[in-house]
């Protein structure tokens, strides 16, 4: 039988005030030496900066029992690999690493705190992520919840068979609040989560050719997002392939709720995604294909150093997608009362490519869209909407537009440069008159057309 070890038997107080982090590591050290086995935390606030997670063992934190991040950065490690994102150094370190560990659980209906607002919300001297895996094999994170964390609350790198299951999120303080983080991880299982943060809920991404994003699985969540709800992309080096989500539902998303990006030279491909509801979603669908190579800029790869040739998107089926707006969406939305996210302008459902690089085999179907409306007098006229350029030919201001959160060319539907595109059974019904073509469907290969538009467009 596997040991089950009381970190107060090697010195935790689990006051909240004492620093419990060397006796919690002993703790885990101890059941990892021993073989395996569960260290459970129960009748305490257990004060920590970075633990070392091990091999077949169990981190429980019972319903009594909280694991708090240091407010100290200085308490935090700096052996614990890095953020990945160019424009993000601030988020390097961590509060639980697990590197080339396999069979790691955390559990027990508890809480893991982050501490976030004892951070800066951007900037120095740095915040710490949650949890971070790098090269780690069959994970599971259950039954907890993950509250607060300084920066993301996980980034599950280069790693395989992972299972997040019944998991609370809501990371809510700082920017850079995203939730569930997948970066070259194989055998992704998501379920049941509730996800409340100010980047992305869940992000798949690919930052190598040696480690491919694939076989994810997605189902039963809840999600509330500054930015977005899911994501695909944006670090897409190498491969994201062979994606289902289903039976997911969002509320106040204030950017995109499901936004694939294939930005760096990679391929994203075989993406399934069905049964969606939506409230309050500024733009429901985004899925975009060109290059974005900006190395002083927003959201470019720590591993891309070179603009690479654009690369593939492909075979994307959207089915069973509810869309609705509340009054609530006729504002302008701010994060931090001084970053706009979105306005009535920037609202619609968008599709586009490179000219000359097509996104192939994509099929929209069953969706109904009910936006708010109401734009009378666009910021832009629709003539000086940006091209998305192919990057190629020294400019990037198609790439960089890509985040003007104030318009749009469509209220409704955009798509451009799809090659074998089926819209099939689409509702497009506006709650207030526009000025704007409810739809746009420009330099495409049609297989279906069936759009119907109604209400007061």
């Amino acid at each position: 039988m596997p040991p089950t070890i009381d970190p107060r038997d090697h010195g935790a107080v689990g006051d909240g005030v004492t620093k419990d982090t060397a006796a919690l590591q002993a703790t885990l050290d101890a059941c990892g030496e021993a073989g395996g086995g569960r260290v459970v935390l129960e009748d305490g606030t257990f004060l920590t900066g970075t633990l070392f997670l091990r091999s077949r063992v169990e981190l429980h934190i019972a319903a009594s029992a909280r694991l708090l991040a240091s407010p100290d950065i200085d308490d935090y490690r700096e052996d614990v690999h890095h953020n990945r994102y160019r424009n993000e150094p601030d988020l390097d370190r961590c509060l639980l690493y697990a590197e080339d560990v396999e069979h790691v659980t955390l559990s027990g209906g508890g809480e893991i705190n982050g501490n976030g607002p004892a951070f800066p919300r951007s900037g120095p001297p740095g915040r710490a992520m949650m949890l971070r895996t790098l090269r780690a094999s069959h994970v599971r994170v259950r039954d907890l919840r993950l509250l607060d964390a300084s920066g993301w609350t996980t980034a599950f790198l280069d790693s395989r068979w992972i299972w997040v299951e019944d998991v609370r999120i809501h990371n809510a303080s700082n920017f850079n609040g995203d939730g569930l983080n997948f970066d070259g991880c194989e055998h992704v299982w998501v379920r049941g989560c509730h996800i409340v943060g100010t980047d992305d809920n869940i992000c798949l991404q690919s930052s190598s050719r040696e480690y491919p994003t694939r076989d994810v699985h997605i189902s039963d969540c809840e999600l509330s997002s500054v930015c977005a709800g899911i994501r695909i992309g944006l670090k897409s080096i190498g491969t994201i392939s062979d994606v289902t989500i289903q039976g997911v539902s969002m509320a106040r998303v204030l950017r995109e709720g499901v936004k694939i990006e294939c930005t760096e030279g990679g391929t994203i491909t075989r993406i399934a995604i069905s049964d969606l509801v939506m409230q309050d979603v500024r733009r429901p669908l985004w899925v975009l294909l060109n290059n974005r190579f900006e190395p002083d800029d927003l959201g470019s790869s720590k591993e891309l150093d070179h603009m690479p040739p654009i690369g593939e998107l492909s075979h994307v089926r959207v089915s069973g997608l509810t869309a609705v707006d509340s009054e609530e969406m006729r504002r302008e939305q701010w994060r931090f009362d001084h970053d706009i996210q979105g306005t009535p302008e920037f609202a619609g459902i968008r599709v586009d490519a490179a000219p000359g690089r097509p996104i192939r085999y994509l099929s929209l179907r069953d969706i109904t869209y009910v936006p708010w409306g109401g734009v009378q007098r666009p910021s832009h006229r629709i003539e000086e909407y940006p091209e998305v350029v192919d990057g190629l030919r020294g400019s990037t201001v198609g790439a960089s537009s890509n985040y003007y959160p104030t318009w749009s060319r469509t209220t409704f539907l955009d798509v451009r440069n799809v090659e074998q595109l089926r819209l099939d059974a689409i509702l497009l019904e506006s709650q207030h008159p526009d000025s704007r073509p409810p739809y746009r469907v420009e330099g495409c290969t049609i297989l279906a057309e069936d759009v119907t538009v109604v209400g007061a467009a």
